[in-house]
């Protein structure tokens, strides 16, 4: 954006011959709507018109608008140091200079020809030195300053009168000096020819008039001067009662001036005051919300502390345990969300055991234990809870149903939770693998800060060791558990292929319990069921005939003191997304590959 201003806005705008504003014009840039937003307009400021045209070579084919500003508004921008806006009525022109320096410059140059458009104009009294012209304007200056000061004209305009009437003051105090000084000068003389001719006649008396015709002397001896009437235009060709009623008209258009600078003045000072009334007001505001916040800091001081961790005696109230807890599993959903987005997942060759090396109980120290909880989990986990006035269904999405039955144990929840679920185009043995798979454990779980392998017991049993991501101000957990795979063998050919994974908590040497961490114990199972509808005609099997029954339990106890909403209130929410995310992620892994019944 560019401009070219062919004169300045400060005096020499004046033609020093005709007293009026030269005429000034530029390119500014003009607001014209949303759609074509500034656009630059070549602006010619004339005869106390603002007029703009597309450019300066089409100014020979006319404005494409004008305003008149005898009644304009010139408001510079608050924020925006190029920009002003000009108003008349209800038409508004946006305008934006080059610089600061530019806006400055048409606004002096605007005001200065809407200051000329009206009366009492710095150069318009100039113009007018004359007696009756002066009078005139301080007379109309009298009557109409109310009006001046309801269109808005600036103290600046006004100081700038009082400097105008105060040269014409000077030149008419000098004028006036002038002439009392010839008086001054004629009295004196006066006296000494008076003392003169009484020394030279004083033996003569009486006597008649003299030759000169200057003294007589009357009955009673005094003499008096016979002065000649004084003449119009007085001593020195001085027009005194001229002089003396421009002198009035002069000083009651100062008088005039003052009072409208005063209450230009009185204006502005109720304008501040309510300005800093209104600063003060929001300085207190401002203040208050500090010592409010210094205040909340203070007591937040030590979260993290002891007095502050979870447990029945902490500090930190309920529905501040649950917002912390709420905000910190939302930060970790954005990270994750963040780190699957930028995640290239590297395919991994999981080599899959024939399927009678899942159906073994096994040999290992842990097998008659691994033996109870996969027959415990087939009697109970399979039951159906719908009818159970215990059960109670907190959540049903699509297929997904998520029950929770409410128990406390020294007041710690211990709800235990279970959740059905059906997902088409996997089987429940590729569910089972991918659940119980420790080398893609990584891939699908997001609560696991670390994962360690302890032992693997045999080729469908391990111990693993994992501490899970700390949500403050609750502990961090930890768990160690065996993880079991198993096929289930079918009793009659109607049952459906079934696969289980159970994880319970156990002890180890390797993963002994510490105290930076909670050790939460578990009871989880995972029961899939493969439903297989048959194809049309001859077809061979595909995913789209293929079903996935699924069942999960979990029995957790957390291992300490939490708040029993805010434990209920997170397993409502975590335990849906961990099977969403789950299930997906197995239905992305087996999409395109061979059926692994």
């Amino acid at each position: 954006m560019s401009e070219k201003s062919s004169s300045s806005g400060s005096d020499e705008d004046v033609d020093p011959e005709s007293g009026q504003p030269v005429e000034l014009g530029g390119i500014l840039s003009k607001w014209t709507n949303y759609i074509h937003g500034w656009q630059d307009r070549w602006v010619v400021l004339k005869n106390n018109t603002l007029s703009y045209y597309k450019s300066e070579d089409e100014r020979e084919y006319g404005c494409r608008g004008s305003l008149c500003l005898s009644k304009a508004v010139i408001t510079p921008h608050e924020f925006d140091e190029c920009r002003f806006d000009i108003s008349v009525n209800d038409s508004v022109w946006y305008l934006r200079a080059e610089d600061p320096e530019h806006r400055l410059q048409w606004i002096e140059s605007i005001e200065l020809h809407k200051a000329e458009s009206g009366y009492g104009s710095e150069t318009s009294l100039r113009r007018h030195g004359s007696m009756l012209s002066l009078t005139s304007a301080a007379s109309a200056l009298s009557a109409t300053s109310t009006s001046s000061f309801k269109k808005g004209h600036r103290l600046r305009e006004k100081l700038a009168e009082m400097e105008t009437f105060r040269d014409i003051l000077c030149r008419q105090v000098d004028t006036l000096q002038k002439y009392f000084d010839s008086c001054a000068d004629a009295v004196s003389k006066d006296e000494f020819q008076r003392d003169r001719v009484v020394e030279e006649d004083e033996d003569d008396f009486p006597t008649t008039t003299r030759p000169d015709g200057e003294y007589n002397h009357n009955n009673n001896g005094s003499k008096e001067k016979l002065f000649s009437p004084a003449s119009p235009k007085g001593m020195n060709g001085i027009d005194f009662k001229g002089e003396a009623i421009t002198f009035k008209a002069t000083t009651a258009g100062i008088l005039s001036t003052l009072s409208h600078c005063i209450e230009l003045m009185m204006k502005r000072e109720d304008s501040w005051q309510k300005r800093l009334d209104k600063e003060l007001e929001k300085r207190r505001r401002v203040e208050d919300a500090y010592k409010s916040a210094m205040n909340e800091l203070k007591k937040k001081s030590h979260y993290g502390g002891p007095d502050y961790e979870e447990g029945p005696n902490s500090l930190i109230n309920e529905d501040e345990f649950f917002d912390a807890v709420e905000a910190a599993l939302d930060r970790q959903d954005k990270i994750e969300e963040q780190c699957q987005s930028e995640k290239v997942r590297i395919p991994r060759l999981t080599p899959v055991p024939p399927g009678d090396v899942y159906s073994t109980i096994g040999t290992h120290r842990f097998a008659t234990k691994v033996e109870e909880m996969v027959q415990n989990h087939m009697t109970y986990s399979l039951q159906d809870v719908g009818g159970d006035a215990n059960w109670q269904l907190v959540i049903e999405e699509g297929e997904m149903k998520v029950y929770r039955r409410e128990v406390e144990e020294n007041g710690i929840v211990l709800d235990p939770l279970k959740a059905t679920h059906s997902v088409k185009g996997v089987t429940g043995h590729e569910v089972c693998h991918y659940f119980w798979d420790t080398a893609v454990r990584l891939d699908w779980e997001t609560t696991i800060e670390n994962f360690n392998l302890v032992e693997t017991l045999s080729d469908n049993a391990v111990i693993v060791y994992q501490t899970h991501k700390r949500v403050w101000p609750a502990s961090q957990r930890d768990v160690l558990y065996l993880s079991a795979i198993r096929k289930i063998l079918a009793t009659n050919e109607n049952d459906p292929d079934t696969w289980l994974v159970c994880n319970f908590s156990v002890d180890h040497d390797k993963a002994l319990p510490t105290n930076r961490c909670v050790r939460a114990k578990i009871n989880v199972a995972m029961i899939c069921q493969t439903l297989v509808s048959p194809p049309e005609g001859d077809k061979e099997i595909s995913r789209d005939n293929i079903l996935c029954k699924i069942t999960y339990v979990a029995n957790v106890n957390p291992g300490g003191w939490a708040p029993a909403s805010v434990l209920r209130a997170v397993a409502k929410r975590e335990y849906p997304k961990f099977l969403k995310r789950f299930t997906s992620y197995v239905q992305d892994k087996t999409s395109g590959k061979p059926i692994l019944f």
